[in-house]
């Protein structure tokens, strides 16, 4: 694979030149008699482990030594550690866990990145020890082409150096690089180099001075999901009443190519394995195993097609989205579960601590930053944190129901998290059992003064005084609004009266009985005459009442109204009847009842808009 194609491995060439020219071999007491390298790149995260095999062959002892990174790869760096490894070739196991923290030294090359690790004891004339570094990198893979289409695989680009990058010699090296398969674009060649399906071998390589490199180039197949959180925020909620309540925030992007072209979910969904390889459309989370309470929703409200399984071993939630994500597509999303609190809380030298993992339970994920905040229950004190690795620490306040003074929450922020930082931290603090009370008790307070009020209410005369302005006010108001209701029922009698009227003329139109028409216009005059009388005093209460000073004038022409009313449908009863006695014929009867109807109508018009308004009263 030539410079030209991969510019960043022509300034990777550059950068070890450079550290060739500036170097010097000013640590020669120490040697690295083997190393053998491992890179994993099975994930979109870079786990190189390296067992490194340190000897002194210098005069003085040596209580530690130095590991390098380029700056390139230093600024990727998520996670090293270091331990010590025991027993011989293959029985090799992982031993104490030694101190390593960032140096810088003198005379070392500026484009390199310092590690010191304290050995486990000095290493005397002679001596030797082995130790095993993990480091974990994160967005050091870069998608080569940076865009492609929908059913064009995704194609990954790793450079690195053949050889161990130290300021120690080297008398023999290996490196092996595992890949996610055997479907390889193209490689760095060099002597002793083989492959084995998935897996490319460099080496052995002997006698290697200080700070000797050859970069190398893995352009590869890689279709698995690129998730990369840009934020997410865990709150843990202790609550001493049993239950941890977790909940989680996720701003999650594919990290991987980009997009090219518009989607096509026909095509998607006809063959995702082709027309959606570089896509990923769910995750799994690994809850704990008592883990309940499980939801799972977004910005829309909740997600039904996430599936949880779990036993009495394991949890798992199997998270997917409402859409599948491609390179540089986005979702948000939220869910949440409880724990039981006895599993999580526990007592030492008079104070409680809270022992619960760190990082996201969603597995091969990068957090670009992650923010965890355990908020504790309302009067803690003395709060402190135990946590395996460096993180950012501050405190807030939260305030929740029934809180008085705010539950304090500390707050944990790490850049490039991934699941190696998934270890479990501590945070300790004080807390009186009085405190348990507080919210019960403001609880049977509020009770108590809710009912008291309740019994005051019930048992006090609110009533307005009977010698009052206002209540006698109200008073004549209410006689006004009766004396309306009668009015208004008077008027309603006489309006079915009216309707008889009509009634009988139709009677008279069916049979021809002029005697029994007679008889109802006789019977309806003298009950129209009886409750005319019924409205005079009406009026006159109302003519006399100040309250009523505006609704007088409508109430006197609803009954003037309704009064002429009657005389027009009598009129029009006699000249029917009179018609029928005559024995005129039906046109006839129409032309001499015309002029009635008219007024007639116009008139029940005015007397129900009349009546509306005073029923709106």
């Amino acid at each position: 694979m030539g410079f030209n194609k991969h510019p960043d491995l022509l300034f990777l060439l550059l950068i070890f030149v450079s550290i060739s020219l500036l170097s010097s071999p000013v640590l020669s007491d120490l040697i690295i008699s083997k190393v053998d390298r491992r890179i994993d790149l099975t994930s979109h995260i870079v786990r190189s482990t390296s067992v490194i095999k340190v000897e002194n062959d210098g005069k003085d002892t040596v209580s530690e030594f130095l590991v390098a990174f380029p700056e390139q790869h230093a600024k990727y760096l998520a996670f090293v550690s270091a331990v010590q490894s025991e027993g011989k070739a293959k029985t090799k196991r992982p031993g104490a866990s030694l101190s390593m923290k960032p140096a810088q030294p003198t005379g070392m090359p500026p484009s390199l990145a310092f590690y010191s690790i304290s050995l486990p004891k000095a290493l005397g004339k002679g001596a030797s020890v082995t130790v095993e570094v993990l480091a974990v990198f994160t967005h050091m893979l870069k998608p080569f082409p940076e865009q492609v289409s929908q059913g064009d695989f995704q194609l990954l680009l790793f450079q690195d150096s053949a050889y161990f990058i130290t300021p120690y010699v080297v008398k023999i090296q290996t490196l092996s690089v595992k890949l996610p398969d055997a479907r390889i674009e193209s490689y760095t060649k060099l002597e002793k180099t083989k492959t084995q399906g998935s897996e490319i071998k460099y080496g052995p390589y002997e006698d290697q001075a200080p700070f000797a490199f050859t970069p190398i180039a893995l352009h590869y197949e890689y279709n698995k999901p690129f998730a990369v959180a840009q934020k997410l925020v865990r709150e843990i909620e202790i609550s001493h009443w049993g239950n941890v309540q977790i909940t989680e925030h996720y701003n999650l992007i594919h990290g991987g190519a980009l997009l090219k072209g518009e989607f096509s979910r026909l095509d998607y969904q006809a063959s995702p394995g082709t027309k959606g390889a570089s896509a990923f459309n769910r995750l799994l989370a690994k809850l704990p195993p008592r883990a309940h309470s499980v939801y799972y929703r977004d910005e829309i409200g909740n997600i039904s097609t996430s599936n949880l399984r779990g036993d009495s071993k394991k949890t798992e939630l199997e998270i997917e989205p409402r859409f599948p994500l491609f390179g540089g597509w986005k979702t948000f999303f939220t869910f949440g579960y409880g724990l039981p609190l006895k599993d999580y809380l526990f007592a030492s030298e008079g104070k409680r601590f809270i022992d619960i993992s760190f990082g996201s339970p969603i597995g091969e994920l990068v957090v670009d930053e992650l923010i965890v905040k355990v908020v504790l229950p309302e009067g803690s004190r003395d709060m402190s944190v135990s946590i395996p690795f460096d993180v950012d620490q501050s405190q807030e306040t939260k305030f929740s129901h029934l809180d008085l003074s705010g539950r304090p929450v500390m707050v944990l922020q790490k850049t490039y998290a991934v699941p190696e930082h998934n270890q479990n931290f501590q945070v300790y603090y004080k807390f009186n059992r009085l405190n348990l009370l507080r919210e019960p008790l403001m609880l049977i307070a509020g009770f108590f003064f809710l009912f008291v009020t309740c019994m005051a209410y019930t048992h006090a005369d609110l009533s307005i005084s009977k010698s009052s302005a206002s209540y006698l006010a109200k008073l004549q108001w209410d006689e006004v609004l009766t004396t309306l209701q009668q009015l208004e029922n008077i008027i309603n009698r006489c309006l079915a009266i009216h309707d008889k009227l009509e009634a009988s003329l139709r009677e008279l139109s069916r049979t021809g009985n002029i005697q029994a028409c007679k008889i109802a216009r006789k019977t309806a005059d003298s009950l129209l005459k009886e409750l005319s009388k019924d409205l005079k005093p009406l009026l006159v209460f109302l003519q006399s009442t100040p309250q009523a000073a505006h609704i007088y004038p409508k109430a006197e022409e609803l009954v003037a109204k309704e009064r002429e009313l009657q005389d027009r449908l009598i009129a029009k009863h006699s000249v029917v009847v009179d018609c029928y006695e005559k024995k005129l014929g039906g046109r006839e009867i129409e032309n001499r009842v015309a002029p009635h109807q008219q007024k007639i109508s116009a008139l029940r018009q005015e007397v129900d808009d009349l009546l509306e308004f005073i029923e709106g009263i």
